[in-house]
């Protein structure tokens, strides 16, 4: 805590206290987020116009997608994402730029002063940082992507979106959302705003059923992908179309076949606010997202295998394993050997089926400081029992050099956990 003119301590070590406010790590409601963001001035309310984005998968994609397409046309862009990967900068940028440090200790610090003693998650706390440091900041737009489910999310505060998004849902986080999909599609659609255009992905009916209903009991208009909008993959080109026309684009850069549809949903999102072929391009040909099947060619683990092929996953329940397998099925043929690492909240038998027809071996690892991973040797036999050749590693490092050894020349992917991949984007520098 600091005084009147005195200098935030970092942020990590104000980060490091905010973890401390709350005995859970996942407590969802929103009355602590309103006391905060109300002892803060709600800057909830002086936020440039708030796109905001929930689903189970494709969020992430779907908003650098967005925010590439805002940006090739001039727009200033506000985003917030979680978790980060490798530093916790990055789920704060500011008009297009990552939050300094400088900026970031100052706003975290304000908002640990305002909170008092009072609980409060790290999620909750956080984000209420980046709302505020956003409100602060002029932009054209804020891209904000729901952190776990929707209705009781710490970003679902602001009462009137521009827009709002929902990508796939699937089962995930049973035990925050509920056990079929009906009730997560239910939280996912809390996001859904009086009158306010929802853009809606690919959904299994049972979802679908109940966006629907929702939206209609908030007068909301959806813009439904197979309804409102089309998209598919045709002779190597996109082909998007919707009530305004046709677009022919190249594939998106960011790989897999599930990456067509997080494409049309950023597609559709643009066309509503009116922009243009120059952004829907630049959404389909410039958008970066790390760590979905992400190349890793230089840097130390790359050097560690030179004639390897090294791809990095945080994909990380049923429906990622499923658009995993459908991805590396349409690569060209070459050995693939599998380093995995999960947190044992996830279906890991789901996970990993669709992958098994696609790798030769699984290395199991554990993933390093966190509390909740899955130990190596159940991920291991979880691999057995998919029919997978499975190995223990006490590290990444060390399943790279095993795998190695074994086939120099295969593709290894790294894969199972957005906390693993944060970890192996630090060790590879």
């Amino acid at each position: 805590m600091t005084g009147p003119g005195s200098r935030a301590p970092g942020s990590d070590v104000i980060l490091e206290r905010m973890m401390a406010l709350h005995p859970k790590i996942i407590d969802l409601t929103l009355d602590r987020v309103w006391r905060l963001l109300d002892a803060l001035g709600n800057p909830q309310n002086a936020l440039p116009p708030v796109i905001h984005i929930a689903g189970t998968n494709g969020k992430g994609s779907t908003q650098a997608m967005i925010r590439a397409g805002l940006e090739a046309e001039g727009a200033a862009v506000h985003a917030y994402t979680s978790p980060h990967l490798a530093r916790f900068h990055e789920r704060i940028r500011l008009a297009g730029t990552l939050i300094s440090e400088d900026a970031l200790s100052a706003v975290l610090d304000e908002c640990y002063v305002a909170n008092g003693a009072g609980n409060i998650t790290y999620f909750e706390i956080t984000t209420c940082a980046a709302l505020l440091a956003m409100s602060r900041t002029p932009a054209d737009y804020t891209l904000l992507e729901v952190g776990l489910g929707g209705r009781l999310d710490a970003t679902n505060v602001v009462a009137e979106p521009a827009l709002t998004i929902i990508t796939p849902v699937s089962i995930d986080h049973e035990q925050y959302l509920g056990n079929t999909l009906a009730k997560i599609a239910g939280e996912k659609a809390g996001i859904i705003k009086r009158g306010v255009p929802c853009v809606v992905g690919p959904q299994p009916d049972e979802a679908m059923d109940v966006i629907e209903a929702i939206a209609a009991r908030h007068n909301a208009p959806l813009l439904a992908q197979g309804q409102h909008w089309h998209v598919a993959a045709e002779h190597g080109r996109m082909i998007y179309q919707d009530e305004r026309g046709l677009l022919d684009l190249p594939l998106p850069n960011l790989p897999g076949a599930h990456q067509i549809d997080n494409a049309g949903a950023a597609l559709a999102a643009l066309r509503y606010l009116e922009k243009g072929e120059i952004a829907a391009e630049a959404a389909v040909t410039r958008a970066q997202w790390p760590a979905r099947m992400q190349r890793l060619d230089s840097g130390a683990l790359a050097e560690m295998a030179p004639g390897a092929e090294l791809w990095l996953d945080g994909g990380h329940n049923a429906s990622a394993g499923e658009a995993l397998g459908r991805h590396l099925a349409s690569l060209p043929a070459r050995p693939t050997h599998l380093i995995c690492g999960m947190l044992n909240t996830k279906d890991i038998a789901g996970y990993l089926r669709p992958l098994a027809a696609q790798a030769a071996s699984l290395t199991a690892v554990s993933i390093p400081g966190e509390a909740n991973t899955l130990p190596a040797e159940d991920t291991a036999a979880a691999a057995e029992a998919a029919g997978l050749a499975a190995h223990v590693a006490p590290n990444v490092r060390a399943a790279l050099s095993g795998i190695i050894q074994r086939a120099p020349n295969a593709r290894v992917l790294i894969c199972g956990s957005l906390y693993l991949a944060g970890h192996v984007l630090r060790e590879n520098g």
